[in-house]
């Protein structure tokens, strides 16, 4: 696998940790009057951080291990609003929800950084993007990496765009 890749991989809970940092106290449940332009799920702060812990674990880790263990599966999109709601991401406790992320992505990287070039080769279909390998999911978890820095980083800029920042 791309070394560059599972680098960014290793690396984006610290990176996903100061990205929150960076969003003032007050402001981390707060939310735009309009989420147009934004380049992750229209979600506040607190709620990015359950999102992304909680695809790493019932999606991307679900969707790891079928791959390498079915022939071509079909992997399905998981619609994160009704979980935000169903779960109270709201009202989550964000240092638990990075240590969960935390090991979350441990095992990630235990799952995916000894791969053969025959199990990153394995097929599957995913859902919203069509047939993939192993090696594209491994690609797309990283994209969603970014997109929810990104996501912070457009939070940050709406705050002080409204002039609320301290």
């Amino acid at each position: 696998m791309n070394p560059t890749t599972l680098a960014a991989l290793a690396a984006f809970p610290s990176q996903l940790e100061a990205h929150y940092a960076a969003i003032p106290k007050a402001f981390r449940h707060w939310a735009p009057p309009s989420w147009e332009g934004v380049p992750s799920e229209a979600f506040t702060a607190i709620e990015q951080l359950c999102h992304v812990r909680d695809i790493e674990i019932e999606g991307y880790h679900v969707r790891f291990r079928r791959t390498l263990a079915e022939t071509h599966p079909t992997l399905a999109s998981i619609d994160s609003e009704p979980l935000a709601i169903e779960r109270h991401y709201g009202a989550a406790d964000p240092a638990a929800v990075l240590a969960e992320f935390r090991q979350a992505r441990v095992q990630t990287m235990e799952i995916i950084s000894q791969l053969s070039d025959a199990q990153l080769a394995r097929t599957a279909v995913f859902e919203g993007y069509g047939p993939l390998t192993m090696r594209s999911l491994i690609h797309y978890l990283c994209s969603h990496d970014h997109q929810h820095l990104a996501g912070l980083q457009w939070l940050a800029g709406k705050i002080d765009a409204a002039g609320l920042s301290t």
